[in-house]
């Protein structure tokens, strides 16, 4: 595309708005954050959506747009594309990023499950700040296929850091 933004500037946007959104604005409400969150990203996917299908033409169903986000949308955003893409063929896609790059700085707890009740309070504290992190590209994937004509609904799992599973559900 031309213009480019260093990855570091981009973690470390995402990190403070993550940590202000949770910490400073709604620091007693984390699902108003997280629906703040996900709402920047998705004018963020929009946008970025809307220039890099500029010069194509519309998609004639949901599985070609799926694939465009999983090849072209996703290499624009992060120099490669998404390692797997399954779908029920009932509206529900699952992208899967075996090395998302926005979580490979994130620790890995590998604490004892017989942990004291403070670490356990870490543990939960580090899951809950893991989680909000990945509003924001939720978010961009609801965006971009929002202005590609698909309503739909996405949440994410990192049950094994740093893969991450996106489920994209379609509205009918």
């Amino acid at each position: 595309m031309g213009r480019e933004v260093s990855e570091s500037c981009i973690d470390s946007l995402l990190t403070v708005m993550v940590s202000t959104y949770c910490n400073r604005f709604y620091a007693n409400k984390p699902e108003l954050a997280a629906r703040r969150i996900e709402a920047i990203g998705y004018q963020v996917g929009h946008q970025l959506s809307e220039r890099y299908t500029m010069e194509r033409p519309r998609f004639s169903d949901h599985l070609e747009a799926i694939k465009f986000i999983c090849k072209d949308f996703w290499f624009e955003l992060f120099k490669k594309q998404i390692d797997n893409l399954k779908t029920n063929h009932r509206g529900t896609f699952v992208l899967q990023d075996n090395c998302f790059c926005w979580l490979t700085r994130m620790s890995i707890d590998q604490s004892p499950e017989n942990g004291t009740s403070e670490e356990l309070s870490i543990m939960a504290d580090n899951k809950v700040m893991q989680s909000m992190h990945l509003y924001f590209p939720c978010g961009i994937i609801r965006g971009a296929l929002s202005n590609l004509g698909i309503p739909c609904a996405v949440s994410a799992d990192i049950s094994n850091l740093p893969a991450c599973s996106f489920v994209i559900r379609i509205k009918a």
